[in-house]
């Protein structure tokens, strides 16, 4: 029972970022560890460079959220975190799995498609084998299971393909050399959308600072912009009908919904015929509680570089020692001799 996952590292994180992603790892990791299953979580760096890059931003980024996944719940001693590159058997088993993967197959990937655009002669080549590095991502550590959305069903669909065809072609039925890992659905993710816009996603690329809540806000950064949230003059509905056509109402609610562990119709039901005068000073306080012992923890630990290394070195040790096996069983069904 092992869940891999893993995530890009990606600097200026903020709600949106938590609520999507880090919060369903800690969960599964609390669950997983109860049942005396493991969690493997990496910062997918290796997959970074697949596109163009600042490789100072990017070894900054990657510390920073490690930093973040510390801070929001991640137990290294509970999971094992680290990142690709301090671990050279995901380069190796891509390259290894790269004579079973099949150029139909990835052509096929809609992601290459979206990423590459028309310019697909311009693209790198590491973009267009970015899925059979993660097939080694997950095959490499025997996964059993593997978290996965809507954009990334494709790919392990892939994994599985490859880990199949491998086994036909290099094992015997009875000893395949690759387990082939199930898809998890995570609870669906709250959407959280900018709070200037209610129809764009909060990003960090917004030039406006008061479109998200990043991890990093203290109280009053907080609840200053909660109370300049855009948002319209009618008072909260009591049923979810009535935010049909009202984007940031439905944003503000989904958010409190989402932190609180409420539906958004229950959240309709405490604050129904309250106008956001009222609502605001509620969510805020309700983030503030949340997030800021989160921030606090993140901002200190950014900080120390020595402290989120080791993190990083403590994981990759077991990473390696987790990988050594499958990779070396890979090589022997190539037929590869190593000293």
């Amino acid at each position: 029972m092992r869940i891999v996952s893993g995530i890009q590292p990606t600097g200026n994180l903020h709600l949106g970022n938590y609520l999507g992603a880090i919060r369903n790892w800690v969960r599964m990791q609390d669950e997983w560890s109860a049942k005396g299953g493991e969690c493997l979580y990496f910062l997918a760096d290796l997959h970074a460079i697949s596109m163009p890059h600042s490789p100072a931003e990017l070894a900054a980024n990657t510390r920073e959220m490690v930093a973040a996944l510390v801070s929001c719940g991640i137990d290294p001693d509970k999971s094992v975190l680290f990142n690709q590159a301090q671990v050279p058997a995901h380069a190796e088993m891509q390259w290894l799995l790269n004579g079973t993967a099949r150029m139909g197959w990835l052509n096929r990937m809609t992601q290459w498609k979206d990423k590459a655009g028309k310019n697909r002669e311009g693209a790198s080549v590491a973009l267009f084998t970015y899925p059979v590095l993660q097939a080694a991502d997950v095959l490499l550590y025997q996964a059993t299971h593997v978290p996965v959305g809507e954009d990334q069903k494709q790919h392990l669909e892939l994994a599985r393909d490859v880990a199949q065809k491998f086994n036909n072609d290099f094992a015997s039925e009875d000893a395949p050399v690759f387990t082939l890992p199930d898809p998890i659905i995570p609870p669906e993710a709250a959407r959280i959308m900018s709070l200037r816009d209610g129809s764009a996603k909060m990003s960090k690329s917004d030039p406006s600072d008061m479109s998200r809540i990043n991890l990093t806000d203290d109280a009053d950064a907080i609840m200053q912009k909660v109370r300049k949230a855009k948002t319209d003059p009618e008072p909260l509905p009591g049923t979810m009908e009535g935010l049909a056509g009202r984007p940031e109402a439905n944003n503000l609610v989904g958010i409190y919904a989402a932190m609180a562990g409420i539906s958004p119709a229950d959240v309709l039901a405490r604050f129904e015929g309250q106008g956001f005068g009222q609502f605001k000073p509620a969510l805020g306080e309700l983030l503030v509680e949340k997030l800021s012992p989160m921030a606090a923890r993140y901002r200190e630990l950014r900080e120390d570089r020595a402290a989120l290394d080791a993190i990083l070195a403590k994981g990759a040790e077991k990473a390696r020692a987790l990988a050594a096996p499958t990779l070396a069983r890979t090589y022997d069904a190539l037929g590869l001799v190593r000293g």
